[in-house]
């Protein structure tokens, strides 16, 4: 055996200008170049007017009636936990206490309806979880 040298050629590539170099070149993943003012996900968003109703709009025509306490219109001092049907209305099916933006009671009220219910629980009137 004898010992030849190894040789390589090296052959001179040209370089290539930076303008035709696009993103992700040779690796299968050609990427668009983006205009300015547009996100990946698609055109940056307008104003409320060219998309249409606006907050502005759905507020006048939607007047929400304001919710009235129905502790208050009945003038009750007191809520009995041994008003079953009436603590019944402001429980929802898998028996939780409803918040008061939902049932329209008032602050004073809510605190005693809801010791009202876990009274009413305590003497099971009213089951903790429903069935």
């Amino acid at each position: 055996m004898s010992e030849e040298p190894i040789t390589e050629t090296v052959e001179e590539s040209t370089p290539v200008p930076a303008e035709t170099v696009t993103p992700g070149e040779g690796t299968g993943k050609e990427e668009a170049p983006r205009q300015p003012g547009t996100y990946r996900s698609g055109p940056k968003p307008r104003d409320a007017e060219s998309l249409g109703a606006g907050p502005r709009d759905r507020q006048r025509r939607f007047k929400r009636r304001r919710k009235i306490c129905a502790f208050c219109i009945e003038k009750a001092r007191v809520i009995d936990h041994k008003e079953v049907p009436k603590l019944r209305r402001f429980l929802t099916e898998r028996g939780k206490i409803m918040p008061r933006r939902q049932t329209g009671t008032c602050a004073r009220h809510q605190r005693m309806l809801a010791t009202a219910i876990r009274r009413a629980r305590e003497c099971a009137l009213l089951p903790y979880v429903a069935q």
